[in-house]
């Protein structure tokens, strides 16, 4: 789900036969709902609690990218069936700074 049209269709879409799951791309889905930047703006968060509790309603698993364990922590209780915690980015950045902290030793 990265689209208004996914959010008001999420019934339909996680009742539909065949459907396996719904996965939510929450910075795509904040830049569609106008919070470019702001996945934490309360319309984007309503829009993943909603679709989480759709996905469950219809016995579908939901799943979505965290960028840090907080958020992680929240979506699973808020019905996330599986989190995907970080990004390349992170990991790249992190291990980045652990090589650069080993020089100035």
């Amino acid at each position: 789900m990265r689209a208004r049209p996914g959010v008001d269709n999420v019934e339909a879409i996680a009742a539909t036969e065949g459907v396996d799951g719904v996965f939510v791309g929450p910075s795509d889905l904040a830049a569609a709902l106008g919070h470019l930047g702001n996945a934490a703006h309360p319309e984007v968060q309503r829009a993943i609690q909603h679709i989480f509790a759709s996905a469950k309603k219809h016995g579908k698993p939901s799943g979505i990218l965290a960028p840090v364990e907080a958020d992680a922590r929240r979506y699973l209780e808020w019905g996330a069936t599986f989190v995907a915690v970080g990004s390349d980015l992170g990991v790249f950045r992190s291990a980045t700074q652990k090589l650069a902290d080993a020089f100035k030793k």
